[in-house]
């Protein structure tokens, strides 16, 4: 991999992490249109450590209140009631679904799932679905007030972002709207639920990155210490703006990449493989 692929992927990467429309997908696409391969997962997976990093310092005081919180409720019965232990145990139980199944279907994961085919229809279906739950979501539940059906149902979600152009964000998100939740409490649930699972990716991955022929070891520093810088800039911005405004725009921006990439592939300008 040259040094412009590298840091035109680690920005890709930080961008689109957060955002609901799939950091995998644009890895795969841009790195398959610009440059004429396919980075793997396991360069995905290792990048996604920057942008973790990224929620590890915006969040630390949240994390840090949840840690605090769970450790307390397990030595004293009375603190068991408190929002952050039933969260910390929401967190953790919204995390096993993902990681059983990422190990289960590692291969496929990293094989005939980053068909561009495949990447296109997600990318359209996911948005669809992503617009219905905006539409149809009540949007009253905030993210103390989460019950375990809702974490687990979000951590369910999640687990579909295994597949390139579904978007764990946008997956997690929109199970959360449908479930209730508001966009702020969806999103910041979202981003919590990604750490240990996002974390423990690319730590299992970082072996597979470092093969010859593949990235070197200083190129996949520099690509994940862009992703992290621009990450942490992508979840401010993000924070913000669902605040006061709906997904709408991540759901036209779906539909309208994956047409452009259904009549690319049917074009024969891009391989699908």
């Amino acid at each position: 991999m040259s040094w412009l692929e590298i840091v035109v992927l680690g920005l890709v990467q930080g961008l689109t992490e957060f955002l609901p429309i799939s950091s995998s997908a644009h890895l795969r696409i841009v790195s398959g249109v610009f440059f004429g391969n396919d980075p793997g997962a396991a360069f995905t997976a290792v990048t996604q450590l920057g942008t973790e990093a990224a929620v590890l310092i915006y969040f630390a005081r949240d994390i840090a209140q949840l840690v605090v919180g769970w450790v307390r409720g397990l030595r004293h019965r009375e603190e068991r009631g408190e929002p952050e232990y039933r969260l910390a145990w929401l967190v953790i139980i919204g995390t096993i679904p993902i990681s059983v199944l990422g190990l289960l279907l590692q291969h496929q994961i990293e094989t005939v799932a980053r068909n561009l085919w495949l990447i296109a229809t997600t990318m359209i279906v996911f948005g669809v679905l992503l617009g219905i739950a905006e539409r149809l979501g009540k949007q009253k539940v905030d993210l103390e007030r989460v019950t375990f059906a809702q974490g687990i149902g979000m951590g369910l979600a999640q687990a579909l972002a295994l597949i390139p152009g579904v978007s764990r964000s946008g997956g997690t998100i929109t199970a959360g709207l449908f479930l209730g939740l508001t966009r702020p409490a969806a999103v910041r649930l979202s981003f919590l639920l990604a750490i240990p699972a996002v974390v423990a990716s690319g730590l299992f991955e970082l072996p597979d990155v470092l093969t010859p022929g593949g990235p070197s070891g200083l190129q996949m520093i520099v690509a994940t210490a862009i992703a992290f810088g621009v990450g942490y800039a992508a979840i401010a911005w993000l924070l913000r703006y669902i605040e006061h405004h709906s997904v709408y725009l991540f759901v036209w921006y779906r539909l309208a990449l994956g047409a452009v990439l259904f009549a690319a592939l049917g074009a024969g300008w891009i391989s699908a493989t």
